[in-house]
């Protein structure tokens, strides 16, 4: 049902109700923390849309005119179903961020996901964090298709569909056992590392995607060929441990073997490997209530200085 022009907004009643309760437009202006001036304003259009005064105005104050009385009488009434209204929408943005839905990249999941954990229950230790972990196309999917509502992906570009905003930054190693070659050595040449078959992750990874197009962009005739591929950062760590192959994973998953000196990184040369880790939503919908805190934290903590850029343990 269309309201009439002649209703006044729900701010103008709650207005006219304060001068009525205080007494006096100065009194109602400092309960709101407006001007006096602006309460004279917001009555005097509430007046001209009822068509009545609803104040006398004297040298002692303000009192309602029996029509104003009146009118003070009905909005009392809308004003508390108004309230009624905004205490069930708190109710239901309240249920809404009890429970929130995340998916992140493997690397991700492991290695950044628990600390911006920690730092979330500070701000908000009512909500129960749901966590899908897959490689950055599930992650993908999982947002597009509302299985989560905020994704953390490693891949440079976004699903179409996604917005994405950077929250942290990473760099690709290579990683080999300690007595292979490249590790006695400790650098190996962009044309080398291009004909080596690599332990690799499964397509639709973020590191795999990000490496490939360092490569692309230096050896645009470059095709990828790997001697393994495998769906767990852990079971490639131990394949290159065992003497597999080398392979390209993210400092964050291999700082604590690069410290034992399990695993050795050779330095490339003529290739950079930095990359940028994003979070993900629909186009058109900001995060909100824990998802946005959870976007913040995930900018403010940054991935430890150790693991951007680690020894070759030799």
């Amino acid at each position: 049902m269309r309201l009439s022009p002649h209703v006044p907004d729900l701010s103008a009643l709650d207005l006219l109700l304060s001068v009525i309760e205080l007494g006096s437009l100065g009194r109602a202006a400092e309960a709101h923390g407006i001007s006096q001036p602006s309460v004279s304003s917001r009555i005097r259009y509430l007046e001209k849309l009822v068509g009545v005064p609803v104040l006398e105005r004297t040298t002692l104050g303000s009192r309602p005119t029996p029509a104003g009385a009146l009118v003070a009488e009905w909005a009392q009434e809308v004003l508390d179903s108004a309230h009624h209204l905004d205490v069930g929408i708190q109710a239901l943005r309240d249920s809404r961020h009890s429970r929130l839905r995340v998916a992140a990249s493997q690397t991700i999941a492991e290695y950044l996901f628990p600390r911006w954990l920690v730092a979330l229950r500070g701000r908000t230790s009512t909500t129960t964090v749901a966590l899908e972990s897959g490689n950055s196309s599930e992650v993908g999917a999982a947002v597009l298709e509302g299985r989560a509502e905020i994704g953390f992906i490693e891949s440079p570009r976004a699903p179409k569909g996604l917005h994405s905003q950077p929250v942290a930054k990473d760099r690709l190693v290579v990683v080999v056992a300690p007595d292979h070659p490249w590790a006695r050595r400790g650098t190996v040449s962009l044309d080398e590392l291009a004909e080596s078959q690599l332990i690799q992750r499964e397509s639709g990874s973020g590191t795999r995607t990000a490496f490939e197009r360092a490569m692309l962009k230096q050896l645009p005739d470059w095709q990828a060929s790997a001697a393994l591929e495998l769906s767990s950062t852990t079971a490639i760590k131990s394949a290159v441990a065992g003497g597999v192959g080398p392979a390209v994973l993210s400092s964050l998953a291999v700082a604590a073997e690069l410290a034992n000196g399990t695993l050795r990184s050779p330095t490339v040369t003529g290739l950079e490997l930095d990359r940028v880790l994003r979070a993900v939503w629909p186009t058109g919908h900001r995060p909100t209530g824990p998802a946005r805190d959870l976007v913040a934290i995930a900018r403010q903590s940054a991935a430890p200085r150790s693991a951007t850029r680690p020894s070759r343990g030799l």
